[in-house]
């Protein structure tokens, strides 16, 4: 489905899953706030040529007059807009950025919890072997290891100033115990900070430039991977510092799909299901 006369200045990329695991890739116009006249494309699979053959179809001056348009950080969707809007500011979506470090410090917290779970199974074969009461040790706010690195999962996702007094307490407590994440936590508070203080891409660069050295000092390998992507894709993440603009709007209007394909119990008829989305936002 092609809507040319939706298109914007100002527009979002992203895919969705329809139903049985069958991709759409859908262009939104962010001035619509996915009402009516929001959808400008929605295309069958995530194949970038497939894709950009159909934007296409819109005339070469209409297209030349889109400013940005942000997507997350899928090579594929990056592909079909340097395509079709050959003048568009490409832009990194910030959350899915920040997700891929939160990620990283996160698969250090399992791993340090499936070395406390390993422990405590070898503990508890000991002490049946010797035919004691095996006694888990518990820190001063009642946690075990396990259950301290179980229940410091939201603790890793905020910053010390969103923290609440039973999480201050936990986080001091897992800090002390687990130096390494504490390092790791305040490596991944440094990267928001970039999004949270940066007012221009100059400033963000050096940041980011001090964050990468950060880590390479610290060693830390679950950040390695993180810190290539954001590397990788670092111009189009400076990009947001230009407008601030996220992709928010595509997945908002994704959304707005799986709503209405909850309202009508699935997809049945695939044909009658996109008539109704493009009456609806077409």
């Amino acid at each position: 489905m092609l809507f040319p006369h939706n298109l914007g200045s100002s527009l979002a990329i992203d895919e969705t899953e329809l139903t049985n695991g069958e991709l759409y890739t859908i262009v939104t116009n962010k001035a619509a706030h996915g009402k009516k006249g929001a959808l400008v494309a929605m295309v069958e699979g995530t194949k970038a040529d497939v894709v950009a053959a159909v934007l296409c179809r819109i005339e070469a001056m209409k297209r030349r007059m889109v400013i940005e348009v942000t997507l997350d950080l899928s090579p594929a969707m990056e592909a079909i807009v340097r395509t079709s809007f050959p003048a568009a500011r490409i832009t990194s979506d910030r959350f899915h950025v920040q997700q891929l470090v939160s990620e990283a410090l996160q698969e250090i917290r399992v791993a340090l919890r499936r070395e406390a779970l390993k422990a405590e199974s070898v503990a508890i074969i000991k002490a049946r072997n010797e035919k004691t009461v095996f006694v888990p040790r518990v820190h001063a706010n009642g946690d075990s290891d396990k259950q301290l690195l179980a229940r410091s999962r939201y603790v890793l996702f905020k910053p010390e100033s969103r923290w609440h007094e039973s999480q201050k307490e936990r986080a001091l407590i897992l800090f002390e115990k687990f130096p390494n994440l504490k390092h790791a936590y305040n490596l991944s508070m440094q990267f928001r900070s970039v999004y949270e203080n940066c007012t221009d891409k100059v400033t963000a660069k050096e940041k980011l430039d001090t964050w990468y050295r950060n880590i390479e000092m610290s060693a830390i390998e679950a950040f390695e991977t993180p810190m290539m992507s954001v590397k990788a894709h670092e111009d189009t993440i400076l990009n947001y510092f230009v407008d601030r603009s996220t992709n928010a709007a595509a997945e908002s209007f994704n959304a707005k799909l799986k709503g209405f394909r909850a309202v009508v119990r699935g997809v049945r008829d695939k044909r009658f299901f996109l008539f109704r989305v493009a009456m609806l936002y077409g």
